[in-house]
């Protein structure tokens, strides 16, 4: 019975993606994520000014990844 709820969600799942005509998702490079966030990450920062939490938070990303 589990079994037949589980294809019925992802049945209304895909009909409710088709009707808003967006195909299956999948991954995303890291690097284009990053061109569409990063336009709006220094948007904000300029405005409420935040170019020193900016800089702490790429520099402590960057010590996390190892770079």
């Amino acid at each position: 019975m589990a079994d037949i709820a589980g294809r019925t969600v992802r049945a209304r799942g895909r009909q409710a993606a088709d009707a808003f005509g967006a195909g299956p998702s999948g991954t995303r490079h890291p690097l284009v994520a990053a061109a569409m966030v990063l336009p709006l990450a220094a948007f904000l920062a300029v405005l409420f000014g935040g170019w020193d939490a900016v800089v702490i938070q790429a520099s402590s990303v960057a010590g996390m990844l190892g770079r």
